[in-house]
C-alpha cells in the first residue's frame, strides 16, 4: 500500500508506481475499517480507526478532492472502474463518492460516541 492508502488501481499492477490510484477502493476501505471497529476489541478498533482517519484525510487533500469548477458534481477524483476493459480510468464515480460520505458519517459518529 501507498503511504496514503490509496491503492493502486490493482495490488498486482504492473508499473506500480507509476500506475492509477483509485479512490473508490480507498473510499470502501475507509468505511469498512470504520465498520468493522465497531466489532472487535478496544484496542483493534482504535487501530482500524486510526487506519480509515489517514484515508480519510488523504481522499479529503487536494490530491484526491474533486474541484467544484472542473467536477461539478462530485467529491473524489482519481477512481478507476474497470482498466483492463478500458472503462472509468482516472475518472469520478458515484460509487465513491457514496462510500467516502458513508466513511464520514460513520467516522461522526464514531467521534459523537467518543465524546
Amino acid at each position: 500500500m501507498p503511504a496514503d492508502l490509496v491503492p493502486y488501481w490493482d495490488f498486482n499492477a504492473p508499473g506500480i508506481p507509476n500506475t492509477y490510484r483509485d479512490a473508490s477502493a480507498a473510499a470502501i476501505n475507509a468505511s469498512a475499517l470504520l465498520e468493522l471497529a465497531q466489532y472487535v476489541n478496544k484496542k483493534e478498533a482504535r487501530y482500524y480507526i486510526s487506519k480509515a482517519e489517514k484515508i480519510i484525510r488523504s481522499l479529503s487533500s487536494e490530491k484526491y478532492r474533486a474541484r467544484p469548477a472542473k467536477m461539478e458534481a462530485y467529491l473524489l477524483m482519481h477512481c478507476v472502474g474497470n482498466l483492463p476493459f478500458n472503462s472509468e480510468i482516472d475518472t469520478t464515480l458515484t460509487y465513491a463518492d457514496y462510500y467516502f460520505l458513508e466513511a464520514l458519517l460513520r467516522y461522526q459518529q464514531w467521534v459523537l460516541n467518543k465524546k
